[in-house]
Parts: structure tokens; sequence; C-alpha cells
């Protein structure tokens, strides 16, 4: 690099200095790096190294529109979840660590050596189908979504991961699966009540409104699925949803009055209620 170029051109270091005075530190260092094309552990040996003009300007340009609001994640166009690395777009919600919780509570029923059906309502991104797709890769996944393009988002992230058994079927909730029956149905539909302050606040006033809100109680969506999915649940079966931390009693009462029994809450590893479940009868 000529001399007058090392003179002007910046340092990772200034970088993230500046940033940080505006963002949050961890996203910072996740934007840097996604422009660097750089793994985590690199920059505690580069802090010095310049950068390029071409390259500054980028992570400038992601810097102010994260500074506006937008998620990181649609920033940089991929989240983890679990073990997968994953594309999501605004027409997917972006997964979060907490739903890992459901990924957990599902695996608890579903052997390791069994070629069980298994269904994800509402896929999104296919985190959770992907993930228990992974974990169990006897059983057979069916994933729904309304949404077309999550699905095809979805998709991608199959492929992506090398992952094979999961079909991923257009619709509302359970419609795709019309005179089937599964061993489990898990699903993270919206739960959060339409006109929720916290719907205009932070990166959920960037996710699809269609993923987060459903009804005045946000329950509409889980209340749906509770009263059908017997239908599409072989005895003994297992139905698993997410929900918000204040939601658990309404949640066991939905599920208890659908005929499910053995109904339980979940709670995450800060004791908030986060998945119920219960079995058919």
């Amino acid at each position: 690099m000529p001399q007058t170029a090392r003179q002007t051109a910046p340092t990772v270091a200034k970088l993230l200095t500046q940033a940080r005075a505006c963002i949050e530190a961890v996203d910072a260092d996740h934007l840097l790096l996604h422009v660097l094309n750089k793994p985590r552990s690199w920059l505690f040996a580069h802090a010095d190294d310049l950068v390029d003009a071409d390259t500054a300007a980028r992570f400038d340009a992601l810097l102010q529109r994260r500074i506006h609001g937008e998620p990181v994640a649609y920033l940089t166009g991929n989240r983890g979840f679990w073990t997968l690395d994953l594309a999501v777009t605004p027409a997917t919600l972006i997964p979060r660590p907490e739903t890992e919780l459901l990924v957990e509570q599902a695996l608890l029923r579903i052997l390791s050596d069994a070629a069980v059906r298994v269904a994800d309502l509402g896929t999104g991104s296919g985190a959770i189908a992907l993930a228990l797709a992974k974990e169990r890769p006897q059983a057979q996944l069916v994933a729904t979504d309304a949404s077309a393009d999550a699905l095809a988002v979805a998709r991608g992230n199959a492929q992506r991961n090398g992952i094979g058994n999961v079909e991923f079927r257009h619709g509302d909730w359970l419609t795709p699966l019309l005179g089937e029956r599964m061993d489990v149905i898990v699903s993270n539909p919206p739960y959060v009540a339409d006109g929720d302050p916290h719907l205009a606040q932070g990166d959920l006033r960037f996710e699809p409104p269609m993923a987060l809100s459903c009804g005045v109680d946000g329950l509409d969506a889980i209340r749906m699925i509770a009263i059908a999915a017997p239908a599409h649940l072989r005895a003994g079966g297992w139905l698993l949803l997410e929900h918000g931390l204040n939601q658990g009693p309404a949640v066991r009462t939905l599920l208890r009055d659908a005929g499910f029994y053995g109904v339980k809450t979940v709670r995450d590893l800060e004791s908030r209620d986060r998945v119920t479940l219960g079995q058919r009868t």
C-alpha cells in the first residue's frame, strides 16, 4: 500500500472504536467481520491492520443501516441457530437462541433411531425443522409455511446445510397435512398481541408482522393449532409450542381443553415460561 494510503487508511481498531460508540460492540464486531469475511478469532491479532477504502465504505454503509435499526441478521444475511448456519431475509423471522429450548424438548421425544414423522408449523427460515432433522436423520420432517418467500429461504437452508429429510409445503399451519398423522408437531407461532408497543421497537420493526403477532391476546394461532392438532397426531403423539413469557397458564388451558394430557410448561434458563407441551389421548 502506498505511503499516502497507509497514512489515511483506518485500522481495524479505529473502525471498531468509532462503530462501538454508535451501536452495540458485538454488533459492530459482527458487521466488520462480515465485510472482511474473517472469523471472530481474527480480530484479536489484527487490530492494527489497515482497512482499504472500499471495505471501510461497505462497513460504514452497514453501520448506518444498523444505527437506523435494521437487524444485524438481515444486514449480513445469516444467523447461527443450533449447529446450523442459516440464511435469513426480511421474509423470515430471525431465529433466536431461546427457540433452541423448543428443539431440545422435541428431541427428548424423538428416538434417535426411530423413523417417526414430525411437522414444524410456520417454519420460516427452517430453523426448527432443520435442527431436528439434522439431529434425527431417521425422522421424516414436514415443514409448512403460508409464505412462499419464507419457504424458498428454508429450502435453500436445507441445501446449505446438507439436510435432505425435510419436505417443505406451502400452506397455513396444519392445512398442508390434510389426511396425515404425525408423531410430533412443533411450532413457534406468532404470539405477540396485535398493537403491542414492542412491535414498534428494535428489530421487531423489520421482521414480518405475520410471524410476530396474532390476535388481541396474541393467542389466535396457538388456539387454532391446539384445536386442530389432535386430528393430525397419532395416539400418544406430542404437540410442543413456544409462546410468550406470560402465556403459560393460558396455553396449558388451551391444550387441556383440546384433549391433551400430561400438559406442562417448560421454563428457560432464566426461569421464564417458554414452551408448553402435551400428548394426544
